[in-house]
């Protein structure tokens, strides 16, 4: 079930074909500001799953079937998806201790 939906489109009028990330949403509970999700089990949760060349439509239904709750990430239909999913995902974290108010 979708909890959160991050849209990275640099063309967000183009629905028809997109490429979508699904984790897990407790993943962004150590991002600042977060609204905090319950742990999942470790037999249900989705550390990351993708589908390639879908609709919005379709990237929606499929992340809402997700048995854990789940953040969906929505790219361009590019090649390098895998490679900026993680780029942006690594630059939600802060640098250091103090900047995460540790």
């Amino acid at each position: 079930m979708i909890w959160n939906i991050i849209d990275h489109r640099t063309r967000p009028y183009r629905w028809k074909r997109v490429n979508a990330i699904i984790e897990a949403t407790e993943h962004d509970n150590s991002c600042i500001d977060a609204d905090q999700a319950e742990e999942t089990p470790p037999l249900v949760i989705i550390d990351h799953d993708r589908r390639d060349d879908v609709s919005v439509r379709e990237a929606i239904h499929w992340a809402n079937q997700a048995r854990c709750p789940v953040t969906l990430y929505i790219y361009d239909a590019t090649d390098s998806t895998t490679a900026l999913h993680f780029d942006f995902t690594e630059r939600r974290f802060p640098e250091t201790d103090s900047e995460a108010g540790l």
